[in-house]
């Protein structure tokens, strides 16, 4: 009868566990020492680079894709949860305008962590005198802890990481 005394319940949200994984294969670089200062200096939020051995780039977590940059080296992703990552393939790559780069997925997409994002041309892209050091950062303010530094890991590999 007196519903409007009633305390308004907020809709409860389920808190999903998020397994982050490496986006490709090659050297776990701290971000500190990628060769770009606004990676090094976390201008741009905290995360770390893989220098990349394999073509293939892959989703590092199930979500959405909220950007596909034109020249296809950058893209962004957001986690059920809301952390939001950004993925920059190799270092200058933006100057290519796109050679080296065969997008697989468009802005909207739902992905899975293992998906397909890009496949990276690393010869031609090493060619025209850029570095495949690719940095991943929590554009969202996340803060993170490596655990296999300088160690080489695969595409798909988990535990590379730990939030502070």
């Amino acid at each position: 009868m007196f519903n409007i005394f009633k305390k308004k319940q907020e809709p409860k949200t389920e808190i999903k566990e998020v397994t982050y994984h490496a986006f490709g294969a090659g050297k776990l670089v701290p971000l500190e020492d990628v060769p770009d200062q606004v990676f090094a200096q976390r201008m741009m939020g905290d995360g770390y680079a893989i220098e990349l051995t394999e073509n293939t780039i892959v989703s590092p977590v199930d979500g959405e894709v909220i950007l596909v940059f034109p020249t296809g080296h950058a893209f962004g992703l957001k986690t059920e949860d809301g952390v939001e990552i950004l993925l920059h393939l190799g270092i200058d790559t933006v100057e290519l305008n796109g050679e080296g780069f065969v997008g697989q997925v468009k802005q909207g997409d739902k992905v899975k962590a293992g998906d397909v994002l890009t496949i990276m041309d690393l010869e031609k892209i090493r060619a025209a005198g850029k570095l495949v050091v690719s940095p991943l950062i929590f554009t969202s303010g996340q803060q993170i802890e490596l655990k296999k530094a300088n160690q080489d890991i695969v595409s798909g590999e988990t535990d590379l990481f730990e939030f502070k």
